[in-house]
């Protein structure tokens, strides 16, 4: 029997409903009661929860996620000091450099960095502040000062001619009252902050890269490195309402803290202060005294506190986290070392300095401080940049453009005289190609990087682009080492790098969660170290350092109970490693054995990478050049956290 097209529709359309009906009723009949049938594969209260929550691990993080790296210090030509030695390159420069473009440097080379930065602050010395550049221009104004005018004439001429001219001029820096007044003049300087101030504006791109404003206050009585890089939070229409403070005005740090606060009331705006290089201050960095030799005070604290939440622990003029005389059973102290004078040379180094110059013993002290004071003023967070008076931030050890353009990459700037004192030298050689910051903000932008710093949540590295993650707490297991998202249960568990110990409600010992993570193109690691710094019972400071975690089968030894050194695949006369040892990630949990709750402490991670070729190496190859049997070859770059503070009471 022959069925009709009507008859055949009316059947496929039965059979079509009644499939989905059938369907459906599979579907809706598959519900969580249907596989709770199966205890094994299903657990209904705990799905139940589940579905309350996000299924992505991800959803609802507003914690950082990844580090920001930066320079916080770097010179351009409107530097007096970069200017007169040659520098030529511009901020404007600087800043396409640092966002990865390629440029020519003031010696004529191209550069590029392997990998841009995330953000930048041009901070050029506020002391005759783009008075260089003007002169080059001959600008009628400063011209009409005889002395300017003679300045311009040798600087014209070249030659030997040049670099006289180029040292009187930086000597002014030294005595301000050899400076024309012409480079103290505000409307002069205003007229070159503006546009200063403009081009970081222009440069500033949110969520892509971070142009900061700011300069560098250069105090140096008696050659003595006193100086405070200053970083605004803010954009050009509140920085044009001040000018950069000079150390012409005045050499004392309080007066700075006291300009800054009057920017801040006066704008509403936000700044900060970073010292640096303490380890040529003389023993004046972190002295026990202020400026005018009185003993600290709470007032002196509480501003120290409030306006210098970092230190600069590692750059170009040598690595001030710790020294071997101050530290000598740590034999990964005194890397770098830069301690044979003060920065301009006036005075030999003494023994008497150290405490007064490094990171670590300025953090020891801040805590007897605090036991005296009430307040810490020494309660620094850590970072790196560069100093570089070139206008790039170069320190990467094969792309290292150094300190001046006069060690711009050539075969004879290693040997180079930096600077000396009688017999006793600094050479080219002892130049750190050091270091950068790594910066836990919540975004790329001046205000999140910004409060990143001010918070402490940063670390230093010399110069990799490591990740490393620090917590501290009270409820840390072994087990939270083995998360691939450690920060989850970091900032649940405890407070990051910067942070403060809540006290325990019972009488615990804190537990830390460290992790690192190598540069994606540099080498792996060799360890991870945590140093603790505390107060005895009898008000003496104290330290110790503690191998955490390490790469291979290695085990400390039985007497001395240090770890067996990780090895080197360094071929030197090429230039090269393999990562064939070490390991491209650790991580721990780790709880301090020695803990006292009655007793104040601080505790900080430092990474350690395998050995790897120094600048100096990449430069022999190079240049093919056989450089005198002192001078270092290899070295083991490193990260240092901020601390994490301990207070009884708090």
């Amino acid at each position: 029997m022959k069925l009709s097209r009507v008859g055949c529709g009316l059947i496929v359309g039965i059979l079509l409903v009644t499939g989905l009906a059938l369907l459906a009723a599979l579907v809706f009949a598959v519900t969580p009661d249907a596989f709770a049938q199966d205890a094994g594969q299903f657990n209904k209260e705990a799905a139940d929860k589940a579905y309350k929550r996000p299924y992505s691990p991800y959803a609802g993080r507003n914690y950082p996620m990844r580090p920001l790296f930066g320079d916080t210090h770097l010179h351009t030509a409107i530097s007096l000091d970069a200017g007169a030695v040659g520098a030529t390159v511009s901020p404007e420069q600087a800043y396409r450099f640092a966002r990865g473009e390629e440029v020519v440097t003031s010696t004529g080379q191209r550069a590029k960095l392997s990998r841009p930065l995330d953000f930048l602050v041009v901070s050029d010395h506020s002391e005759a502040f783009g008075s260089m550049v003007e002169i080059v221009r001959s600008n009628p104004t400063l011209l009409a000062n005889p002395t300017i005018k003679r300045w311009h004439d040798m600087i014209k001429e070249g030659g030997d001619t040049a670099v006289k001219a180029a040292w009187e001029l930086i000597g002014t820096l030294a005595d301000s009252s050899k400076m024309p007044a012409e480079f103290k003049d505000p409307d002069f300087i205003g007229s070159v902050w503006e546009p200063y101030i403009k081009t970081a504006d222009q440069f500033n791109e949110p969520g892509k890269f971070t142009a900061f404003i700011g300069y560098e206050w250069t105090s140096m009585p008696g050659g003595n490195n006193l100086h405070r890089v200053v970083i605004f939070r803010d954009a050009a229409d509140k920085a044009i309402q001040t000018l950069p403070f000079s150390a012409v005005d005045s050499e004392n740090v309080e007066d700075l803290w006291k300009v800054l606060a009057v920017y801040e009331e006066k704008t509403g705006g936000r700044v900060l202060a970073i010292p640096h290089n303490g380890n040529v201050s003389g023993g004046r960095m972190f002295a026990l005294v202020d400026f005018m030799g009185n003993p600290l005070t709470r007032k002196y604290a509480e501003a120290r506190a409030r306006w210098e939440p970092l230190l600069e622990a590692t750059q170009q003029k040598g690595d001030s986290e710790s020294a071997k005389v101050l530290s000598p059973t740590d034999e990964f102290a005194g890397y770098e070392p830069w301690d044979k004078m003060n920065l301009n040379g006036l005075e030999l180094h003494k023994d008497s300095w150290y405490q007064y110059e490094y990171a670590r013993a300025a953090l020891k002290n801040g805590l007897k401080l605090e036991q005296e004071l009430g307040v810490n003023p020494f309660k620094y967070g850590m970072i790196g940049s560069t100093d570089s008076h070139t206008g790039i931030s170069a320190v990467e050890e094969d792309n290292f453009f150094s300190k001046a353009p006069p060690y711009e990459p050539s075969p004879h700037r290693a040997t180079h005289v930096f600077t000396k004192l009688g017999e006793t030298k600094v050479m080219a050689w002892e130049l750190a190609a050091s270091g950068y910051a790594g910066v836990w903000a919540t975004e790329n932008t001046r205000e999140a990087i910004w409060d990143a710093m001010k918070r402490k949540e940063v670390y230093a590295t010399t110069g990799p682009r490591m990740i490393v993650r620090f917590f501290g707490g009270w409820e840390f297991e072994a087990k939270d080492a083995n998360s691939r998202m450690p920060a989850q249960v970091g900032y649940t568990k405890g407070v990051p790098m910067g942070g403060d110990l809540r006290e325990p409600s019972t009488g615990k010992a804190p537990t830390f969660l460290v992790a690192a993570l190598k540069d994606p193109i540099g080498a792996n690691l060799d360890r991870i170290q945590i140093i603790k710094g505390w107060v005895d019972s009898k008000g003496q400071v104290q330290e110790k350092v503690y191998d955490v975690v390490w790469a291979g089968d290695r085990k400390p030894d039985a007497k001395t109970g240090k770890l067996p050194a990780v090895g080197s695949t360094v071929d030197v006369a090429n230039a090269t490693w393999t990562n064939t040892i070490g390991s491209p990630e650790l991580i721990a949990v780790w709880k301090d054995p020695d803990f006292d709750s009655a007793l104040r402490a601080f505790y900080y991670a430092r990474v350690i990478e395998i050995p790897t070729p120094r600048w100096t190496a990449y430069d022999a190859k190079y240049f093919g050049l056989k450089l005198p049997p002192e001078v270092p070859m290899t070295h083991q770059e490193r990260a240092y956290t901020s601390p994490i503070w301990y207070t009884p009471g708090k």
